[in-house]
């Protein structure tokens, strides 16, 4: 299966939130899984991606070409595709991805977040989404999500539609063993 992971590019980060990404790396490939990601050689997507190297697993890294600077991307990859915008990566790492881990991360990172929930919320896409939850960091969007459905913005159902975890075998467990939520005939465009 290959997991997409959204995440912040940042390398200012608190060294815990580096290690605890760069063990779900290594568990990633361990499991045999591939990794899907924006292609970022720095922050939480540059740790997720060096720890499923460290286990020899397959890397799929995926950004635009005004990306392709020195120090900027991943070298390491598998296979790498280029796009020409930013909402083309975000398509390509939807449609080549079966499963999605949210990192801690900024803006991007929750455009990403909240855009493929929305497109599970309208049946568009079925696959697990998980936030990784390090030292907290999603409790916040857990409590403006439950805000939101208690204050009838939006289904309560669709709480349901995504997980928050803090232990990369919890995250991966749940994500071999999910299970589909809705018909795929409903997915068809």
């Amino acid at each position: 299966m290959n997991i997409c992971v959204y995440g912040a590019s940042s390398a200012k980060l608190e060294p815990v939130y580096y290690e605890k990404t760069e063990e779900l790396g290594k568990m990633i490939g361990v499991r045999g899984h591939g990794l899907v990601f924006g292609g970022g050689k720095t922050g939480l997507m540059g740790a997720a991606a060096r720890g499923v190297s460290a286990s020899h697993g397959y890397i799929l890294g995926i950004a635009p070409t005004f990306f392709d600077q020195p120090g900027i991307l991943y070298e390491n990859c598998s296979e790498f595709i280029f796009t020409e915008t930013m909402r083309e990566r975000k398509y390509l790492l939807e449609k080549k991805s079966d499963a999605v881990i949210v990192l801690p991360g900024g803006i991007g990172t929750y455009e990403e977040f909240f855009e493929i929930l929305t497109l599970k919320s309208l049946g568009r896409v079925n696959r697990p989404i998980v936030l990784y939850n390090i030292q907290g960091y999603y409790d916040i969007i857990r409590k403006l999500l439950q805000q939101t459905a208690d204050k009838a913005f939006m289904e309560k159902e669709n709480l349901e539609l995504c997980r928050f975890m803090d232990k990369p075998e919890e995250i991966l467990d749940y994500i071999e063993h999910w299970q589909e939520t809705f018909p795929m005939e409903s997915l068809k465009e």
